[in-house]
């Protein structure tokens, strides 16, 4: 499904807190009373850039989390993914430099799927509405291996302070299929109530596909249209018309799918079939080669051509 070989949230995020590159070992969320890590610190209002002192001299101790503002709402849960504005810092001896700043950027960022060991123990348990520090050590990190792409070393530390805006279900979007298709369209059959599958796509035997985009709102989200140029975290299964089979599904990965919508990082049939649609919504899509792989095709997935594809999409958050 998607055009480009890598992925493009944010800058920062696409890097580090998507990456999932981290060690998975596990450490204390307290630092003890010799650890230089206790010193940094954040002050600030929640949803304005906060002012970070990090100390001039060498990071050490364990996983350090702190609750700087205490939030009201419910606490992130493991299968949820997050909306939330964020500063990032690479402290590497007794230096530091900023790595990212969705203040900056003026939007806030979805952090969904896998994130750094350090970040996710960060975050989940704590409340929406909260400020969270986190002083994260290579193990908690990138490991020993770093991040060259981002610029850090293999013993550097990682320091993010992150204002948790909202919560999102990671699986799929909530609510009844107000249809199912049908007809000349392919049938939809949503997943049994709890299951971790998506929905099922059932081509219709004697229908000849559509030369054109088809879009079809299965169910319709209370969320904010998507325009051009947001981030969305989606779940979705692709099946080609002609077989009838999966070729492609985010849901089978058991992770969330990111992307930047409207900008040609993925197939027209996609930047013009979601672009418009509320968050929260599951879309049908119909698309013909000329909105899909073209000409060409896409050889790597069974893709001809001449094939139209078919796609389910749940939009579950959008920054």
């Amino acid at each position: 499904m998607r055009r480009a070989a890598a992925l493009v949230i944010t800058p920062l995020l696409a890097a580090l807190a998507l990456a999932g590159c981290g060690s998975s070992s596990s450490s204390s969320s307290n630092a003890a009373a010799s650890d230089t890590y206790k010193s940094v610190t954040a002050t600030g209002t929640f949803g304005k850039a906060p002012t970070v002192k990090i100390p001039a001299e060498t990071g050490s101790g364990a996983l350090y989390t702190k609750t700087v503002i205490q939030g009201t709402g419910a606490a992130l849960t493991s299968t949820e993914g997050m909306v939330g504005n964020y500063v990032a810092y690479d402290w590497s001896g007794k230096t530091h430099k900023l790595l990212g700043s969705s203040y900056t950027a003026g939007k806030p960022s979805l952090f969904t799927g896998t994130l750094l060991p350090g970040l996710e123990t960060a975050l989940v348990g704590q409340k929406i509405g909260s400020r969270v520090l986190a002083v994260i050590p290579p193990k908690d990190g990138f490991g020993t291996s770093g991040n060259s792409t981002a610029g850090i070393g293999k013993t550097d530390t990682l320091v993010f302070v992150i204002d948790m805006v909202s919560a999102f279900d990671d699986n799929s979007v909530p609510g009844t299929q107000s249809t199912n298709g049908g007809g000349t369209l392919p049938t939809v059959t949503a997943p049994a109530a709890g299951s971790t599958a998506g929905p099922t796509i059932t081509i219709p035997a004697k229908a000849t596909p559509s030369k054109t985009l088809q879009v079809k709102t299965l169910i319709t989200g209370t969320g904010a249209k998507v325009t051009k140029g947001q981030t969305l975290a989606v779940q979705y299964t692709g099946v080609n018309w002609r077989t009838g089979k999966v070729f492609d599904s985010s849901w089978a990965r058991k992770s969330p799918y990111t992307v930047v919508i409207g900008a040609g990082q993925v197939i027209k049939g996609w930047d013009t079939g979601l672009v418009g649609q509320t968050v929260g919504s599951r879309v049908l899509l119909v698309i013909p080669p000329a909105d899909g792989y073209g000409k060409t095709g896409a050889s790597t997935a069974g893709i001809k051509g001449t094939d139209t594809l078919v796609f389910v999409v749940d939009i579950l958050a959008a920054d």
